[in-house]
Order: C-alpha cells, then sequence, then structure tokens
C-alpha cells in the first residue's frame, strides 16, 4: 500500500475556514487511520517480501525407458496423457533435450552431478545387485547444494547408483529414501534365479508373476519388502512423493522421483490393468500420468504452484526390442543402448506458472547436465567455485534465450567414446562388435556418420563422406573433449575386501 500525498491542497480539510466540529472529529479520525497503516506498512512489506524472496521448491519426475513419442505433447497417437500434456500447456515443451547415457546408471549420474558419467567413474554400463562400486558420496548432488541451504530432501523410487549403504541417497544429500534401489528386474540379493517367462505371460497372469522377482523395496539403508508388489509401486511412490510435499509445504524442498516403470518387467494396480498384452505399455504410461496428476494436484490445492519447478523427463530412450512392452522414439533413430538420437534425446517438460512461459516450446540444445546449475541459479545460491562440472545454466532459455550449451559427446552404453553434437552436426564413429566366429586376424572395424539434425532429425541421411573438413573438425573436438575428462576424472566409490582373521 503506497501513500500519495496531493499537491493540491483539500477543500475540506480539517484546518479549512468554516470546517464542522464534525468535520474536523472526522478529518483527525482519517489522519489517526493513516498514522496506524503508515506504522503496520513495514511489516507487511516484509511478509510480501518474503513470499517474493521464498526459496523455490523443485520437483524432478524422472521416468525409465521412456521413449521421445510416448507423451501425447510429443506426438503420441495412441497414448493419453492429460496430465503431462496439462503440464506442458502450462509450461514448456524442450524437444532438444538429452540424457547424457543410453542406460540407467550412468544417465542418473549425470543428471544428479552435472558431469559427463566418465568424469565420476560411473559410465561402464549399469550396476547390478553384485556390484562392488557406486557413485562417490563425495560428489556433489543437486541434492548436497539444496540440503546446504535449508531444503528437505527426499528421493523416491528408483535409484540404481549403488545399493550400499555409503552409495544410497542417503549418502547424497537426501533426508531420506524409499524406492528400489536398482532396475526392477533385478534381483536380490545376487541377481539369480530371474525369469525368463515371455513378457507377454507375465502381463497376462501379473498376481503370479510379480513374485518371481526377488526386487527390494528399500526405506532409507533398510530392505522393508521382498520381494515388491511391483503392481502397486508406482502409485506408492506418489503417494510417498504426496507426503512428503504435504509435510514440508511451509520449507522449500527438493523432490527427486525417479520412478521405476516403464523400465520391464510392466506392472500395474488391479483397478488400472488392461489385461490385453498389446496394451501393456500404454497402460503403464497412462498410469504414471495419472499419478503425475495426483501430485500436481496436491502442489496446487496446497498452493505452492506459484513457487514450484516441476521437471518431467526421462533417463534414455525406449526400449525397442520389447516392441508392445517397449515404447517409440518416432521421429527419432534407434532407442535405448545406442548413441543414436532414439537413444538419448528424450521428452522434457518444464512446469513453473508464472516462471516458466505457458504453452511454448524450446528447441534450444540442452541436457540432463544442466539440471544442477540451473537449480542452484533458480535457487539462489552459486555452485561452489572449485566444483568441475559439465553442465550450464539453461534457466536463460525460459525467457527465449540461447542455450549456453553448445556441444556434448556421446559415450556407448559400456561408456566408449562414440560421437560428438556441435551445433547441428552430429558425428559417430561406431565400434563394431567382434563376431563369435571371428578369427585370429580380426581386426576391429567402426562405422562413421554425420548428420546434420536442423534437417534431418531422424539421422537418415549420412553425410559422412560429403564432408571430410567438417569429420575432421569434430573427431578432433570429441578427442580434445574426453581427454579433459578423461584426466580430470574422479574416482568411484567401491566396497573394501573384508579382512579375514586369521
Amino acid at each position: 500500500m503506497l501513500l500519495r500525498r496531493s499537491s493540491r491542497p483539500s477543500r475540506f480539510g480539517p484546518f479549512s475556514a468554516g470546517g464542522s466540529v464534525i468535520g474536523r472529529c472526522r478529518w483527525l479520525f482519517i489522519a489517526f487511520c493513516c498514522v496506524q497503516t503508515i506504522a503496520l506498512l513495514p511489516s507487511r512489506l516484509s511478509a510480501a517480501e518474503s513470499v517474493d524472496a521464498a526459496k523455490p521448491n523443485f520437483i524432478v519426475i524422472f521416468t525409465d525407458d521412456q521413449g521421445y513419442n510416448d507423451l501425447g505433447c510429443f506426438g503420441s497417437k495412441k497414448i493419453k496423457t492429460p496430465n503431462i500434456d496439462r503440464m506442458a500447456r502450462e509450461g514448456r515443451k524442450y524437444t532438444s533435450f538429452y540424457s547424457a547415457c543410453s542406460v540407467c546408471s550412468p544417465s542418473r549420474t549425470a543428471l544428479l552431478t552435472g558431469c559427463y558419467p566418465k568424469r565420476v567413474g560411473m559410465h561402464r554400463h549399469v550396476l547390478f545387485p553384485q556390484s562392488d562400486y557406486g557413485l562417490n558420496p563425495a560428489e556433489y548432488t543437486i541434492a548436497d547444494h539444496l540440503k546446504a541451504q535449508g531444503y528437505a530432501t527426499a528421493c523416491v523410487g528408483k535409484w540404481h547408483l549403488g545399493h550400499h549403504p555409503e552409495t544410497l541417497p542417503t549418502s547424497n544429500g537426501f533426508d531420506s529414501y524409499f524406492g528400489i534401489p536398482y532396475s526392477n528386474d533385478m534381483n536380490h540379493p545376487g541377481n539369480q534365479g530371474k525369469p525368463r517367462v515371455p513378457s507377454n505371460q507375465l502381463w497376462a497372469d501379473q498376481a503370479t508373476s510379480v513374485t518371481l522377482w526377488k526386487t527390494p523395496l528399500f526405506q532409507d539403508e533398510e530392505i522393508v519388502e521382498l520381494p515388491v508388489d511391483q503392481r502397486t509401486v508406482t502409485r506408492r511412490y506418489t503417494d510417498r512423493a504426496i507426503e512428503f510435499v504435504k509435510s514440508n509445504r511451509d520449507d522449500p524442498f527438493f523432490l527427486y522421483l525417479p520412478h521405476s516403470m516403464p523400465h520391464i518387467p510392466l506392472y500395474v494396480p488391479d483397478d488400472v490393468y488392461d489385461p490385453d498384452p498389446a496394451n501393456a505399455y500404454t497402460c503403464v504410461i497412462e498410469h504414471i500420468d495419472a499419478e503425475v496428476g495426483r501430485l500436481l494436484d496436491t502442489v496446487r490445492e496446497l498452493g505452492l504452484d506459484q513457487n514450484t519447478y516441476i521437471i518431467y523427463t526421462s533417463d534414455n530412450g525406449p526400449w525397442l526390442q520389447f516392441k508392445n512392452h517397449g515404447g517409440s522414439a518416432d521421429p527419432l533413430r534407434d532407442g535405448k543402448g545406442t548413441t543414436f538420437e532414439g537413444g538419448q534425446r528424450v521428452p522434457c517438460v518444464m512446469w513453473a506458472p508464472g516462471r516458466v512461459p505457458a504453452g511454448t516450446s524450446c528447441d534450444e540444445f540442452t541436457t540432463t547436465m544442466d539440471l544442477l546449475p540451473t537449480i542452484a541459479k533458480l535457487s539462489g545460491q552459486p555452485l561452489p567455485s572449485d566444483l568441475v562440472i559439465d553442465g550450464f545454466d539453461i534457466s536463460g532459455t525460459f525467457d527465449e534465450k540461447s542455450s549456453p550449451r553448445n556441444e556434448m559427446v556421446f559415450y556407448s552404453s559400456r561408456g566408449l567414446l562414440e560421437g560428438i553434437r556441435v551445433g547441428d552436426w552430429k558425428y559417430l564413429n561406431k565400434q563394431r562388435g567382434k563376431p563369435k566366429n571371428a578369427g585370429k586376424n580380426w581386426k576391429p572395424q567402426s562405422q562413421q556418420f554425420l548428420f546434420n539434425l536442423a534437417n534431418d532429425i531422424g539421422e537418415q541421411e549420412n553425410l559422412f563422406e560429403s564432408h571430410p573438413e567438417i569429420v575432421a573438425k569434430l573427431s578432433a573436438r570429441m578427442k580434445q573433449v574426453d581427454d579433459e575428462v578423461t584426466a580430470n576424472a574422479r574416482p568411484v566409490w567401491r566396497r573394501q575386501p573384508v579382512a579375514i582373521a586369521k
């Protein structure tokens, strides 16, 4: 409230000639009220300023093996996702958004640390229940950064960065953890005894097949359910997420919600189950969408929508070999496990009413590695000056500014250097695997590609032979980036062997 004094004398001032006693009393009362209002003004302004200056909340929803085309707002004609589509209408789609790897563990590492997985030693494929290493707790994560500012932090869902206590979320900046520590097709304790029943049969008899997987559910560092009932896990993740949001409505919070689905085996609750195996994948995505809707409804009902950023994306592309149990990357080439666009370009929606422009689409070059520095910027607290990462602050893309990112190197699912994108040009040098019947004289062979993504998002026209000068530049830059990452790589955490007393 602002009080403005008029430059023109009042015709009815309290001390004007001929003013009545009643008139003078009325003006004295008004003057008294003005004094009281001015006395209250600083406290009211402070309250308003505190709302504006409040730390924003952050929710990152990270699905598993969801393809570029598996949302209505990204072009799916079969899968209905009204809640995520609403996020896109109220927020912004990112159509050139990449995961840093085409498989689970490396991609999750990149999101949380802002680094190429190779920089932190987490690039050699995925972790298994028998793995003896994981994300080093000395690494600096999104949760570490926000927790240091007083944020409540929770991880609800699939972790897959190590199941040992030293590598779990509670050792990496999260106050609490509820979820599956690795992929939902892995068995405790040594990944043995997994069923080999075809996926259609698994889907057709959920009640029986769900007991065949010995996959654990963790609460913090303890197993609380073995095997986990995977039919209800997506809904239970959402229940926990909603509980966390409600418990921290008055304080800033960070919720990391990495869903276990739609990674196979696929399951949904009985009340949304479609028995037709041909609709298995569709059923799972539509269930995830409904659960996302529940979470967003909670954020709105609590009045937190004006101060909460929600980011929805996937860890890598679809697992195409599983057909109706896998998704679609159309119009992109290939899927999970490859460095073609379908393996690493993923759907992304950013939602923050009043902060992210509604109903817009951004084709700027962006990645999961950029989330850490972006969230740090939005939180108002800069990252440590000595922290070496590979991400960029992309918050400027909310205001139509160009992305600061112009390049990214591509590593295979096994951690081998395989390509680079610089601007619209993408170069791949893919090593062919050794055939089983290869003789002594077999030599490694490579297949090289050059694509202009501005004209060929589906990577159908190989320009490798017609642009040798571009290939030479990109190849040299690819090696230069990898050399720096390799030279400055940091160690993973490794379990030390237990000494046996003699």
